[in-house]
C-alpha cells in the first residue's frame, strides 16, 4: 500500500503557481504575442488532457483489481482532474466574457 506523498502535491501546485505567474516578454512582433498565447492556451488544454486520460487509466487499473494502485492515489488524480478541467471551464468563460465585452465596443 502507498501513501500519497503531500510535499510531492505541494510542490506541483507550487510549480503551476509559479508558472501562471509568469510575466510574458515584451512585444516585439505583433504575432509573437499572439503565438505565444496560443501556444500556451494549447498547452493548458494538453495538460487537462494528459491528467484527465492519467486519472481514467488509474481508476480502470483500480477497477481490474492492481494491487500496486491505492484507492487513495487515485481519488487523488480524480480530483486533481476534476479541478484542472473546472479551472480550464472558467478560463474558457473569461474568454468568452472578454471576447464579448471587445465586440460591443463601439469603434
Amino acid at each position: 500500500m502507498s501513501t500519497v506523498d503531500i510535499n510531492q502535491l505541494l510542490n506541483q501546485m507550487r510549480h503551476m503557481a509559479a508558472q501562471a505567474d509568469k510575466k510574458p516578454g515584451t512585444m516585439l512582433e505583433g504575432n509573437s504575442q499572439a503565438g505565444a498565447f496560443d501556444n500556451i492556451l494549447k498547452d493548458s488544454i494538453n495538460a487537462v488532457n494528459d491528467v484527465q486520460k492519467g486519472a481514467s487509466a488509474m481508476a480502470k487499473k483500480f477497477e481490474a483489481g492492481d494491487p500496486s494502485v491505492d484507492l487513495t492515489e487515485v481519488m487523488v488524480e480524480l480530483q486533481k482532474a476534476s479541478v484542472s478541467f473546472e479551472a480550464m471551464k472558467q478560463v474558457r468563460n473569461k474568454l468568452l466574457n472578454a471576447y464579448k465585452d471587445v465586440m460591443s465596443m463601439q469603434v
